[in-house]
C-alpha cells in the first residue's frame, strides 16, 4: 500500500498522488540521490501478483529506459520494493492530449498536425530501437506547459497486449488496429493505424468508431469503412484526409510503412495543405491477374520449341541407344526397333560432351583468378594511394559532391555519410521541383574537414533554415549551434524538474520548423527546480487591506499603496495592478507595490480673461511687456506666454487632475531717481533710479469638463 512520505528504492520519496489508470497510480516523488522531482508509476496490486506480467513489463519497460528522446517521456528506472512493483518516469507538467482535445472541442488543423508531427517523432525513435508501443491513444500523448508534445507508457503498452489484457482495462479499443482485434500480430504499422486514429480525434473531436461495447467497437475496426473526418469538418485540406485515411487502412501493407514516411508528409501538409500528393500503394496490384498479350503468348511459344542445354543431351543420349536384338521363336531375323523404346548408350558421345564439359570448367577458373587478382591489386593500390579516383574521402580529407538534382533527404543522408554536417535553406524557384536540391554553399571539389557544415540550397514554398533541436543542451552548445545556423538568440530563463540547471528547457521557434534567417530564436534556460520560490497570489480586484493580507500571508511583503486613474468606474477603491505580475515566481519576502485605482482621470479646463497688473502694482505703467506663467497647484508648468495688453484671454484645456493652478505675472518697471535729505545733519543723498523686475502671483480655479 503507497502512502504519501513513504520511500521507495531507498530514494524515491512519495509526496502525492497525481493520476490513476487502469493498470498503475502514478504519484509525484523526489529523488534524493540525483535532487530532482520525478513521476513514480506504480502497478496496482491485481497486476503485481502476476508474475507473468510482471516479467514482462519488466522486460519491456528496461528496454523503454534505454530511449531518450525529447518527444519521450523517458524511463529513468524499474524497481520492486516489497513488493510492490513502479517504474520511475520523467515528470513531465501538463495535460494529456484527451483532455486538450475535451477542453477545445476539437483543434485546428495546424495545431492538430504539429502535435502529431512531435508525437510521430517520438514513436519513430522507439520503433528504430525496435520497441512497439502497441498502445497509442490521447490518453498517452501529454502536451507540456512549454507546449513540447512526448508519448508516454511504453513498458506498460506491451506487457500488457502481451498478456490479453481486456478492452475495457486498457481503455484502447477506439484506438485498436484490426490486426490487434482480432488478436493477431502487431508491428510498427499498428502504431501508425493508432495514430490515425488519434490524428482524427484531434481534428474533429471525436473518434471514427464508437458503440455499446468493446466487442462491438472491434468489430468496427475490423469490418466498416474508416469515415472521412471531413465528413464531420469539410475545412479540413485533402492532404490532411489523405494521411488521416492512409494511417487508418485495413490492411497493414496499405499504411504508411514507416513513422519517417508518415512525418514527411504531415510536413508536407503544413506548407502544400491542399495539394493531393498521399498517395496509397495496393500490394495486391502486382499480384493481380491480367489478360496476357499475344506478344507474351509468342514469345512463351519460341521459348518453348527450344530445348534447354539439359534437355538437348537427354535427347542425343536417347537418340544414341541401338535398338535391342530379338532371337525369339530361334529366329535370326532382327525385330524391328519402335521409335518409344530407349537405345543403349553412346560411350564416344558422353566422353566428348565431359570433355567439353571440362574446358568450360578449366577457362572459368582462370578467369575467375584474374579477376580476384585485379580486385586484390586494386584493394591494395587505393590503400596505399595509387588508386584515388578523386575519392570524397582521403587522409582526413573530404571532397565536395556535387548535389544539384539530388532529393533533398538522399542529399543529406549521403553527406552525412560522408562525415558532413548538412543543412538546409529552402529557396522559391518555379523552374525547380519542390524538394530538389538547387545547389550549395560548397562548390564540387572543395576540401572540407571532417563535420564541416554545408548548407544545401532547396526549392520549396517555404522560405528560411531549419531550426536545430537544442533542448537539454547547455547555454554554449545552444547558442553555437543556433548562431552556426544564421540565428540570433534571446535568453530567458524558467524553472524545470527535469532539465538541469543552465540547460535548455524550451525554444521558440520549435525544432524542426523553419525560419528567415538572422531571426531570433528565444530559448528558455532551466535554472533548476521551483523550490524556494512563491507565487505572486491574484488579489486584483480585493480592497487594499484584504489584498495586503493575502499578499504577506503568501510570505511576501507591502511596499506602497499608490492610488491611480482608471476609467473601470467598478474597480475604484480596489486593487488594479501589482508591481509583478500575478502568478510570477518571486524569492519569498520580495517587495510588492500595490495600485488601488481612483477613477477615470478628471480633466479640467481654463478660458478667462487677465487683467492688468496695475490692479495690485500702480507703478505697472500700460503697453509694458509681461510674461504670463501658469501652473497646477502641484507646481507643473501649464503654459507661458508674453503679452502686452490686459485684458488677454488666456484659454488652457485638458488640465490632467488638477483643479487650482497659479498665474505668476513678470514684468519690469522703472524707477525715477530719488533725492533725500537727512533732517539731523541735513545731509542731501541721491538715490539713483534704474529698471526692477517684479511678480504678482493670482490663484486660479479651473472648470472640470463633462465627459
Amino acid at each position: 500500500m503507497i502512502k504519501i512520505g513513504m520511500i521507495l528504492g531507498e530514494r524515491y520519496e512519495i509526496l502525492e498522488k497525481i493520476g490513476t489508470g487502469g493498470m498503475s497510480d502514478v504519484y509525484k516523488a523526489k529523488c534524493h540521490k540525483l535532487n530532482r522531482y520525478v513521476a513514480v508509476k506504480v502497478l496496482k496490486q491485481e497486476f503485481s501478483e502476476n508474475s507473468n506480467f510482471v516479467s514482462k513489463f519488466r522486460v519491456e519497460a528496461q528496454a523503454a529506459a534505454s530511449l531518450m528522446h525529447p518527444n519521450i517521456v523517458n524511463v529513468y528506472d524499474v524497481g520492486e520494493d516489497n513488493g510492490i512493483h513502479f517504474i520511475v518516469m520523467e515528470l513531465v507538467e501538463g495535460i494529456t492530449l484527451k483532455k486538450y482535445i475535451e477542453k477545445k472541442a476539437r483543434l485546428s488543423v495546424k495545431e492538430a498536425v504539429s502535435i502529431a508531427i512531435q508525437a510521430c517523432m517520438g514513436i519513430e525513435a522507439a520503433h528504430n530501437n525496435h520497441i512497439i508501443h502497441r498502445d497509442i491513444k490521447p490518453q498517452n500523448i501529454i502536451i507540456s506547459k512549454e507546449g513540447k508534445v512526448k508519448v508516454t507508457d511504453f513498458g506498460i503498452a506491451k506487457a500488457a497486449t502481451s498478456n490479453t489484457i481486456t478492452s475495457n482495462v486498457m481503455g484502447s479499443v477506439h484506438y485498436t488496429s484490426p490486426e490487434q482485434a482480432r488478436g493477431g500480430y502487431s508491428d510498427e504499422k499498428s502504431d501508425i493505424y493508432s495514430m490515425g486514429i488519434t490524428l482524427f480525434e484531434m481534428l474533429t473531436g471525436r473518434v471514427p468508431f464508437n458503440g455499446d461495447t468493446t466487442v462491438a467497437i472491434a468489430i468496427k475496426h475490423i469490418q466498416e469503412p474508416m469515415p472521412s473526418p471531413r465528413d464531420f469538418v469539410p475545412e479540413i485540406p485533402v492532404s490532411v484526409e489523405q494521411i488521416v485515411l492512409k494511417c487508418t487502412q485495413k490492411s497493414p501493407d496499405r499504411r504508411y510503412q514507416s513513422m519517417s514516411a508518415l512525418i514527411e508528409d504531415l510536413k508536407k501538409s503544413l506548407i502544400s495543405p491542399d495539394e493531393d500528393f498521399v498517395r496509397v500503394i495496393d500490394p495486391e496490384a502486382n499480384a493481380a491477374t491480367r489478360m496476357i498479350s499475344r506478344d507474351d503468348m509468342d514469345q512463351i511459344k519460341k521459348q518453348s520449341k527450344k530445348p534447354s542445354h539439359t534437355e538437348e543431351i537427354r535427347l542425343k543420349k536417347n537418340s544414341a541407344r541401338p535398338a535391342p536384338v530379338s532371337n525369339k521363336g530361334g529366329s535370326g531375323k532382327k525385330k524391328p526397333v519402335s521409335s518409344y523404346e530407349p537405345e543403349p548408350e553412346d560411350d564416344d558421345e558422353e566422353e566428348e560432351y565431359e570433355s567439353r564439359m571440362e574446358k568450360v570448367t578449366t577457362v572459368l577458373a582462370v578467369i575467375g583468378a584474374i579477376l580476384i587478382g585485379c580486385v586484390v591489386i586494386f584493394l591494395v593500390g587505393r590503400a596505399i594511394g595509387i588508386f584515388d579516383f578523386s575519392s570524397p574521402e582521403k587522409d582526413g580529407v573530404i571532397k565536395m559532391i556535387e548535389v544539384a538534382g539530388m532529393q533533398e533527404d538522399e542529399a543529406k543522408q549521403k553527406l552525412v555519410k560522408m562525415g558532413l554536417d548538412p543543412t538546409v535553406e529552402y529557396v522559391q524557384d518555379d523552374s525547380v521541383a519542390e524538394g530538389t536540391v538547387i545547389g550549395s554553399d560548397v562548390k564540387k571539389g572543395t576540401q572540407l574537414e571532417a563535420g564541416a557544415k554545408v548548407v544545401l540550397k532547396v526549392s520549396g514554398s517555404q522560405s528560411g533554415v531549419i531550426v536545430p533541436d537544442i533542448y537539454n543542451k547547455t547555454l554554449a552548445e545552444a547558442v553555437a549551434s543556433l548562431e552556426g545556423e544564421g540565428f540570433s538568440t534571446e535568453k530567458k530563463e524558467g524553472y524545470s524538474d527535469t532539465v538541469p540547471k543552465g540547460n535548455v528547457m524550451s525554444q521558440k521557434p520549435e525544432a524542426g520548423t523553419s525560419a528567415e534567417r538572422g531571426s531570433t530564436v528565444t530559448i528558455t534556460i532551466s535554472q533548476g527546480p521551483q523550490e524556494s520560490k512563491v507565487q505572486v497570489p491574484d488579489v486584483l480586484g480585493m480592497l487594499p487591506d484584504e489584498g495586503k493580507s493575502t499578499l504577506e500571508a503568501a510570505g511576501l511583503t507591502v511596499r506602497n499603496v499608490t492610488e491611480v486613474n482608471d476609467d473601470d468606474e467598478t474597480m475604484i477603491g480596489k486593487i488594479i495592478r501589482l508591481s509583478y505580475s500575478v502568478g510570477t515566481e518571486v524569492e519569498p519576502g520580495t517587495a510588492i507595490d500595490i495600485y488601488v485605482s481612483k477613477g477615470p482621470e478628471a480633466t479640467y479646463m481654463f478660458a478667462e480673461n487677465i487683467e492688468s497688473p496695475a490692479l495690485e502694482d500702480p507703478q505697472y505703467v500700460e503697453g509694458t511687456p509681461c510674461v504670463l506663467v501658469v501652473t497646477t497647484a502641484s507646481g507643473k508648468e501649464l503654459s507661458r506666454l508674453s503679452v502686452a495688453s490686459f485684458p488677454t484671454p488666456l484659454n488652457l484645456f485638458d488640465i490632467k487632475d488638477e483643479s487650482t493652478g497659479v498665474l505668476t505675472i513678470i514684468y519690469n518697471v522703472t524707477l525715477e531717481s530719488v533725492t533725500t535729505t537727512d533732517p539731523a545733519t541735513g545731509e542731501t543723498k541721491v538715490v539713483p533710479g534704474g529698471v526692477e523686475e517684479r511678480t504678482i502671483q493670482r490663484p486660479l480655479q479651473f472648470i472640470r469638463k463633462e465627459s
